[in-house]
Parts: C-alpha cells; structure tokens; sequence
C-alpha cells in the first residue's frame, strides 16, 4: 500500500470549510441575530476573493489551471458519471470545477445584491430583494447537490472526500486515475 498523498494545502481547506460556515451563518442570521448577517455576507465575499486570487497563486492543486476544464471535457466527464465509469480525480474532477465556479459566483452574486440593497438608490427595492432571495435558495441547492457529488464520488472511488478535506490527503494515484 503506497503513502496518501497530499492533494489539497492548508489554505485551500480553511477557505472551504470558513466558507461553508459563512454560508450557514448567513443563512442562520437571516431571522435569528439578524444584525450578523451583512458581515457575514461579507466575510463570505473576502473568502471567495481570497480562494479566487490563491487559485492563481497558490500551490498547483489549488490553481484553477490544474482543475477547471472546458465545456467538452466536462460534457464528457459528466456522460462518463452518468455511465458509472467515470476516472478517479486525484484533485477536483471536472464537475466538482464547475460546482467551485457556480458557488463563488453564487456568493458574489449574494454579496452584491446584499450591499445593493443597502444603499440609498435601492433600499427596500423589492427587484433586489426577490434576486437575493433567489441567490440565497440557489445556493442552498448548490451546496445540496455539491453534498450529492461528494457523496457519490466517495462511495464510487471508495475514498472519504469529506476527510481528505480537513487533511488534505488522498489515496496515491492508481493506473486509472487522473493527476
């Protein structure tokens, strides 16, 4: 049995795991400690920020440039998960690329409508209310289906993804997989 190997750095797991308690927070302080909301809209921003620039500058599993893939590699991929033959990724598979992507957009899509609601032009705007509210639910499906991916691709590759989350290792590489 070869050694696991180490797939994802301190920063790339403290930013998931800061943002995946952001977005709970947020969703919590929408009724109950309602005054904690804004800032942890935007704390949640400064997270995605800080993901986004570490995907240019960080470690190379963390780059952007070693995951996110095309539209045709990721059609493919997503016909190989549908077919039950899809590769093990040793890093992010194509899917789980655009499900990053889809979230971050999704937070500064919240961060923004949160703050436009704010300011003078659009206080109580109910356009701006409804997208917010529209944003927050789809990202709440997000999350629900990226749980989903995490759970198939961990019952399929027969790998805990969840706790090579908060360690950051892998299994090794096999023949089928993908660096």
């Amino acid at each position: 049995m070869t050694a696991p190997r180490r797939v994802w750095d301190p920063a790339v797991r403290v930013l998931h795991w800061a943002l995946a308690a952001s977005f709970a927070l947020g969703w919590a302080t929408t009724e109950w400690l309602g005054r904690w909301h804004e800032p942890v809209g935007y704390a949640a921003l400064a997270i995605v920020a800080a993901r986004i620039a570490w995907g240019f500058v960080g470690p190379r599993t963390a780059r952007f440039a070693a995951f996110v893939r095309g539209p045709r590699a990721t059609l493919a991929y997503a016909r190989q998960v549908l077919a039950a033959r899809e590769p093990r990724h040793l890093g992010h598979n194509p899917l789980g690329a655009v499900m990053v992507l889809a979230l971050f957009a999704c937070i500064g899509g919240l961060a923004l409508t949160g703050w436009l609601y704010k300011t003078d032009r659009f206080w109580g705007d109910e356009t701006v209310e409804r997208i917010h509210l529209a944003l927050a639910w789809t990202m709440l499906a997000l999350v629900v289906v990226h749980i989903g991916g995490v759970a198939l691709a961990s019952f399929r590759h027969r790998e805990n993804l969840v706790a090579a989350m908060f360690t950051g290792n892998k299994r090794a590489p096999e023949e089928r997989d993908v660096a």
